[in-house]
């Protein structure tokens, strides 16, 4: 089923490409049945998903790549997938959001082959993060999915589209040089016990391995009974979260004690993986590349850069910084809490600032994200499941945003708050969503906004690594919530209906197809705000696996 997330819209950007010119109408029902199949795929993972199992699920394993390399071991890369319960809420929220976004792109009037062609293939890549678990694939799909966003942002933007994406891009880029050179040394480092075994004559196949040999081939590396030709080197996620796999005084092998720049060597790559997908979540300051893509991309861009691709940094930064480097999750926690308060409050203080509506919603982005770091970075149970809740939470309220944008900006191509007043009275199916959508993001109880940020609060305070006063800090990230949401919903939807541009007579309440869009985002908001262990009872038996084998203390 795994793989099915994967090939279904590879095989649908495939055929629209192959399709005639003339069949201009096809291509958004292609798109539409590729995205709606992706979401019946999602709910059958989530129906097989056993929340009390802490490891991996519904593993696939094809053998792809082994070249034997003399002294230096064998490669060996595999396709491998599988989901836990920090992944299966992405999965969940991916499928929701590209839906909701080939909605979206039925707006969408020009070059609509490559537009939908494009859209698949972020699809697929977007979901491949989300499900690899060989750090190899997994990479591939990171930088593949740099392309179609590329482009997305780069032909169907605003004015200033091309300076969006090449900075979009260039960022991502940066960040992904330093994620490939971790990889390549964790690679070098860790070897794979099975393998290996197979390798050395223990046991035959795959299929006899056990733990018992597993945890024979592992003293033997230890007692360097196993010889470099003999070695097979892997980038299995699984085997690179287990010192005993990495090879004696490697690079990066959690005993080694190797220094560079005065820097040991595992602290430096987790300040690499860290950087990597810092720029990604974003993190203040590597976030300026956020408001501008989002600012010049069409609306369904915006939906899915916001909704599931930031969503990329935190998960890829949970699972591999935090997963396979834990004594530098805990040696760097306060600096990473203090970088999460600086973007919630520098966040909040932005949006309040912004006279443009996608810029002010861009701004609340970083904001947001900003107590997913704090929680991760609180390595305690409370943190983390806050961490993934809050990432999902975001994704749905900051699609809905994003949708809401669009919706005015199509009547009237003008997104200044400032140029409004009174669209209560002409457009009052759209005023009370986007009252529902404002209220939720500031995190009123009973919406999913209000359970991320307690969460994480609640795991910060707890934190032997960070000190209350960062956590009260944070709280003022909530208090700015309020403020902009709350002053943006004054200004624009009370009083007399006024507009500045000419159309404000023109304009008309959501039509069926946007109330398609965000009605269901409305109603999920609140559902996972009244029923928070609907993601809770996902995340839970995984994370708390995770802190007991990962937390030093």
């Amino acid at each position: 089923m795994l793989s099915l997330l994967i090939f279904i819209p590879l095989l649908g950007s495939l055929l629209v490409v192959l399709l005639p010119d003339s069949q201009k109408n096809v291509y958004k029902w292609i798109t539409l049945a590729v995205c709606s199949l992706e979401l019946l795929v999602c709910g059958a993972i989530y129906l097989a998903f056993d929340p009390a199992l802490a490891d991996y699920q519904l593993l696939e394993r094809v053998d792809w790549i082994t070249l034997p390399l003399g002294s230096l071991g064998v490669v060996s890369i595999d396709y491998l997938v599988g989901i836990d319960g920090i992944s299966l809420p992405m999965v969940l929220l991916s499928g929701v959001v590209m839906l909701v976004g080939a909605i979206s792109s039925w707006t969408i009037d020009k070059r609509l082959k490559a537009y939908h062609a494009l859209y698949l293939l972020l699809t697929a890549t977007i979901i491949g993060c989300f499900i690899a678990l060989d750090f190899f694939l997994f990479f591939l799909f990171f930088e593949f999915m740099l392309l179609p966003m590329y482009f997305l942002i780069g032909l169907w933007g605003g004015p200033r589209r091309e300076y969006a994406s090449i900075k979009f891009f260039l960022y991502t880029l940066a960040g992904s040089v330093l994620i490939l050179l971790v990889m390549i040394s964790l690679y070098l480092s860790v070897m794979d016990p099975v393998e290996t075994a197979i390798n050395i004559g223990l046991i035959g196949d795959r299929s006899e391995a056990t733990d018992t040999i597993i945890r024979q081939v592992q003293f033997l590396l230890a007692d360097y009974k196993i010889q470099s030709q003999q070695l097979v080197h892997t980038f299995d996620l699984r085997y690179m979260a287990h010192g005993s796999n990495y090879l004696p005084n490697s690079f990066l092998g959690p005993t080694g004690e190797r220094i560079v720049f005065g820097i040991p060597t595992r602290m430096l790559a987790f300040l690499c993986v860290f950087l990597g997908f810092a720029i990604k979540l974003p993190v203040v300051p590597f976030h300026t590349w956020l408001p501008d893509a989002h600012v010049e991309a069409p609306t369904p861009v915006s939906v899915v850069l916001a909704g599931v691709l930031l969503k990329i940094g935190g998960y890829g930064f949970l699972r591999i910084g935090w997963g396979l480097f834990p004594d530098g999750a805990a040696e760097y926690a306060l600096l990473l809490a203090g970088l999460g308060v600086i973007s919630i409050v520098y966040g909040g203080f932005n949006a309040l600032a912004q006279s443009d509506l996608k810029k002010m919603i861009a701004y609340s982005s970083v904001s947001h994200m900003g107590f997913v770091l704090l929680g991760i970075a609180s390595l305690t149970s409370e943190g983390v499941n806050g961490a993934v809740y809050q990432m999902a939470s975001h994704g749905v309220l900051s699609a809905m945003l994003f949708l809401l944008t669009g919706v005015i900006y199509d009547r009237t191509h003008d997104r200044r708050i400032d140029n409004y007043r009174g669209l209560a009275s002409a457009m009052p199916s759209y005023t009370a969503l986007t009252a529902i959508a404002f209220f939720a993001s500031l995190g009123l109880p009973g919406f999913s906004g209000f359970v991320g940020e307690l969460f994480t609060l609640m795991g910060s305070f707890q934190s032997l690594w960070l000190p209350g006063w960062m956590t009260a800090l944070a709280t003022l990230g909530i208090i700015l919530a309020a403020a902009y949401f709350l002053w943006t919903l004054q200004r624009m939807f009370f009083g007399p209906l006024w507009s500045r541009t000419e159309t404000a007579g023109q304009l008309t309440d959501l039509d069926t197809r946007e109330r398609l869009m965000l009605i269901p985002l409305a109603a999920l908001a609140l559902l996972l705000g009244l029923f928070p262990n609907l993601l809770f009872n996902l995340t839970n038996s995984t994370v708390a696996e995770w802190i007991q084998r990962f937390s030093v203390e």
